[in-house]
């Protein structure tokens, strides 16, 4: 095990579980290959942390400049963007610069674009489970 990766067990019940973790913006991802919905011929990495099911896992992930499509028909996204810019424009019109440290939430149903400027790592969590968000309550 790297120095940038620590395994510990961590006692629930009967049964022991292991806990995860990596040093995101510095762990060695793994062979990067060719990303499938690029329209530029771009190569990605992703090292899977942890998974639960089709739909629902998180890891790091890393691709090269260019442009691909992205759809989330299946799971809403979460992602930390470690470093690198990109701009990610919706199908909806909307569009948001990415930088490190930007915070994103691509929800169920979200469909787009994401160009990538400079090289990009963030941490990603894929929530299977369609939620609504709760309204925020307005201040009195």
């Amino acid at each position: 095990m790297s120095e940038n990766e620590a395994l510990a067990s961590a006692k629930t019940g009967s049964e022991t579980v292991s806990l995860r973790h990596v040093m995101a913006n510095t762990v060695a991802l793994p062979q990067p290959q060719s990303k499938p919905t690029s329209r530029t011929g771009q190569m990605e990495s992703t090292l899977s942390l942890w998974e639960a099911g089709p739909h629902t896992s998180t890891g790091v992930w890393e691709c090269e400049p260019g442009e691909f499509t992205a759809v989330r028909d299946t799971c809403t996204e979460v992602c930390q963007i470690l470093s690198g810019t990109a701009t990610v424009h919706g199908d909806d019109g909307t569009s948001v610069h990415l930088a490190a440290g930007s915070l994103l939430v691509l929800p169920i149903g979200w469909r787009g674009t994401w160009v990538i400027h400079e090289t990009i790592r963030k941490t990603y969590v894929l929530v299977g489970a369609a939620t609504e968000p709760e309204p925020i309550a307005e201040p009195h």
